[in-house]
């Protein structure tokens, strides 16, 4: 029998009832685009988070560029971000102008280091080229960001900090989620996530009400909103008063019910990652270089399984020879690519990045994996000898 990467098929018959009603509510009401189940979504979204507002919209790499929009970002600008991440994280800033200014990671959690962080914001300060205005870190593979640290950091530069928590929707830090730290957390509903959809969506999720406000406007063609018709009176569809140059970035209502669904079985499935993930450690700590690190105190939703081997490539044929499918994220970093190359630090400067890149190898990982699928992999991985 083939193993799955990530097995949707196991979810999805888990409460294929219930989605199928869903889907077919939207279908027989017609309100295809932002229909009520969006709203809904969105008040069960910021819940969960702990959080006041959250917003809908079409995916998550708009979800990074809808707050940047709402700042006013530009040319001249500097946004600070890790390299080693997807290129969604970086590709929104020069999208408006700016410029993506790149930051090494931690050996341990892979995540942005705060350090390293300092020492950027301080280089960019010290050239006076660009004035430093937006801290983007990422939940890779599943686990917070040190966020309380950064915000830290955040308040003493006077920058605004984004939680870019497209893998990592549902960490928690001591219980408490990002959007306790940042000023947005923006995530993807890709299928792939731990919380996903049956197509592409996203969300930003913050408590500031007038950054929600400026978001709603933008995310549907720069609309008017309540405090644009302060004194004033357009009894037409406010689509049709253009307040600020938008766009279209909305959450489709079928998505939106899919996801209702799924955020009701989304903490068990957390639960069940963890069982899979801490059975995992034990298991491998033996046999490979490095299992995932998770700090004291946090709480990770596992988008992957990602550990690191002296010989990653050769690893990777030997799990396919053997039926196990793997993934490399990311094998070239940010920084690295030719659309980002003109931004790259000085060589050595991202040591950190560059050396993981050459390691890392991601093995299946979902809710469902059993315990006799899981060892199956855990033997293939013991028997390479390479």
């Amino acid at each position: 029998m083939s193993i799955a990467f990530i097995d949707l098929q196991a979810q999805r018959k888990r409460i294929e009832n219930e989605i199928n009603a869903a889907v077919k509510k939207v279908i027989e009401s017609g309100a295809y685009v932002m229909g009520p189940e969006v709203k809904q979504f969105e008040t069960q979204l910021a819940a969960y988070s702990g959080a006041k507002h959250a917003l809908g919209c079409a995916n998550g790499t708009e979800a990074i560029v809808l707050p940047l929009m709402a700042w006013g970002l530009r040319s001249g600008d500097a946004v600070f971000c890790p390299s080693f991440t997807f290129c969604a994280t970086g590709e929104v800033v020069p999208w408006l102008g700016a410029t993506p200014v790149f930051v090494d990671v931690e050996r341990d959690t892979y995540n942005m280091n705060p350090d390293h962080l300092v020492a950027q914001i301080e280089r960019v300060l010290k050239e006076g080229k660009l004035k430093p205005k937006v801290i983007i870190g990422v939940c890779l593979f599943g686990q917070a960001a040190n966020y309380p640290r950064l915000r830290e950091i955040a308040d003493q530069y006077d920058l605004k900090l984004i939680a870019d928590s497209a893998q990592g929707f549902g960490t928690t830090i001591n219980g408490k989620h990002p959007s306790d730290w940042a000023d947005c957390v923006t995530t993807s509903f890709f299928p792939a996530k731990p919380l996903g959809c049956y197509g592409d969506g996203g969300a930003v999720i913050t408590n500031d009400a007038a950054l929600t406000e400026v978001m709603d406007s933008l995310r549907v063609h720069g609309k008017a909103v309540a405090s644009d018709l302060q004194g004033r009176t357009f009894e037409h569809d406010t689509k049709y008063l253009n307040m600020r140059v938008g766009m279209n970035s909305r959450l489709d209502t079928i998505q939106a019910a899919i996801l209702i669904e799924k955020l009701n079985i989304f903490a068990d499935e957390i639960d069940k990652r963890n069982v899979v993930a801490h059975r995992y450690n034990d298991l491998l700590r033996p046999h490979v270089a490095s299992v995932p690190f998770v700090k004291p105190g946090f709480i990770s939703s596992w988008a992957q399984y990602t550990i690191e081997h002296d010989n990653r490539d050769g690893l990777a044929a030997h799990l396919k020879a053997q039926g196990v499918p793997t993934a490399v994220y990311y094998p070239v970093p940010m920084h690295m690519n030719e659309a980002y190359r003109r931004w790259a630090p000085p060589a050595g400067e991202l040591a950190v990045t560059e050396a993981l890149a050459e390691r890392v190898i991601s093995l299946p990982m979902h809710p469902y994996l059993d315990t006799a699928t899981q060892d199956r992999i855990v033997e293939a991985v013991r028997s390479f000898n390479g």
